[in-house]
């Protein structure tokens, strides 16, 4: 395949490397971006500098695949062409810090994987004027969600000074094990007195998602949270809730965590902590992250004094939507009932819409999700990578017909035809 070679040589370099994990920058292969499994042409405009606290990975197995800025072609790198022996070439994949929006997967060949990458979202990178430069752009701009902001050489003694303020308990435990262990960064508010913090209830789910975060089979990688393991009280949850509401700036509290399954499996525990927390406190935001799959259970939730809620889906499109969730004892239908019943009660009510170049870029899904914001009015659409293997991802979704627009196009393309849709990655706070 090739691309048109015009402006080529101001794309950054191909990075790769080597057996041990040392990255190189190639001396004329420029980078290159796939959409799904597929090459994708690359822009300047594409491109952002990769943050200083973003990360970088290596594929092991995956050999890089660069452009030649004279031909337009790509090229595999199998080999190391610095004139010193490195041994195998491995692709090389960026993990933006939050607020940036992939558009671009690292192009390489996966064909012989035979592992299964852990959670992360895979970003193309190249290397250009002495820094790193990622295929994304910023959908939201938020200081509060900065990593600069979670150091923690002040969390430890925050920890010990919210632990001597508070009694001790099985939700304070599984909280700093979330902070310090999975560096979870709505556990660290908690503890550091601010913003968003996080109210983990639920052992169980209804949908076994390819993507999950506190479960994944022995065959798969290992999960990135430790799934809450134990049900937590009325007490516990309200203790936690109302101290937080109270004393924090930009409060949240929300249900729904990646340590956590789904949490309207405990819908009665829900209901009856949100309207607890509200007899004691009328601030803060008390919101909810879910599937939606259950739209009887949100209504119930949403009468106990609920605030806002963020249904998270990968796909408008049933097929797709069902190919990732994997539901058990609901469907896509569920999903959209939820969203409407959530404006209907008043919520303010947001889309964690699951972004993968290749997927969410198709022709079909743009229209379908076109329709679906048009069908619910959300107030929100959050556009959040997709943190999950390529090849895994790719391999288990429908086969794609329609053309492949681009991620930046097709948020463009939403953010003209819904001007009333805030666009954004994180929650916020709808109540003082």
């Amino acid at each position: 395949m090739r691309q048109t070679p015009k402006d080529l040589g101001k794309l950054p370099y191909l990075l790769y490397a080597d057996e041990k994990g040392r990255i190189f920058e190639h001396p004329y292969l420029r980078m290159a971006g796939s959409w799904g499994s597929d090459p994708a042409p690359m822009e300047d405009k594409d491109l952002v500098p990769l943050p200083e606290l973003s990360k970088l990975f290596y594929l092991p197995g995956c050999a890089p695949v660069g452009l030649d800025p004279e031909t337009g072609l790509y090229e595999v790198v199998d080999k190391s062409e610095l004139g010193e022996d490195l041994g195998e070439c491995h692709a090389v994949a960026a993990f933006c810090e939050p607020g940036i929006v992939r558009t671009h997967l690292p192009a390489a060949d996966m064909s012989a994987k035979d592992y299964v990458l852990p959670s992360w979202a895979y970003t193309a990178v190249g290397f250009r004027d002495d820094r790193y430069w990622a295929a994304g752009f910023r959908v939201e701009d938020n200081p509060r969600w900065d990593p600069q902001n979670y150091d923690d050489r002040e969390l430890v003694p925050a920890i010990e000074n919210y632990r001597r303020a508070h009694p001790p308990g099985r939700l304070v435990d599984h909280l700093e094990n979330c902070a310090t262990c999975n560096h979870c960064f709505a556990a660290k508010n908690l503890f550091l007195g601010r913003w968003e913090a996080p109210l983990p209830v639920s052992r169980s789910c209804n949908a076994a998602c390819l993507g999950c975060l506190s479960l994944q089979p022995a065959e798969g990688c290992a999960a990135s949270h430790d799934r809450i393991s134990f049900t937590p009280t009325v007490d516990e949850i309200v203790e936690l809730a109302v101290s937080h509401l109270e004393g924090s700036p930009a409060a949240i509290v929300s249900y729904g965590q990646g340590c956590e399954g789904e949490p309207l499996t405990e819908h009665a525990l829900l209901s009856e902590s949100v309207r607890e927390i509200r007899r004691r406190t009328p601030r803060g935001t008390i919101n909810l992250n879910t599937n939606g799959s259950l739209p009887a259970r949100v209504a119930e939730i949403a009468r106990s004094g609920l605030d806002s809620i963020r249904i998270s889906l990968n796909s408008a499109r049933p097929e797709v939507y069902a190919a990732y969730y994997r539901p058990r004892g609901y469907d896509f239908g569920d999903v959209v009932e939820s969203l409407k019943l959530s404006k209907d009660f008043g919520l303010y009510t947001m889309i964690n819409y699951l972004v993968f170049p290749g997927v969410s870029d198709r022709e079909a899904e743009v229209e379908a999700l076109r329709r679906l914001l048009e069908t619910t009015g959300v107030d929100f659409l959050h556009l959040k990578n997709l943190c999950i293997d390529p090849k895994l991802y790719l391999e288990s979704m429908p086969r794609e017909t329609s053309r492949a627009l681009g991620i930046r196009r097709a948020a463009e393309d939403l953010a003209r035809t819904f001007p009333g849709l805030e666009i954004g990655y994180f929650n916020k706070p709808v109540r003082d």
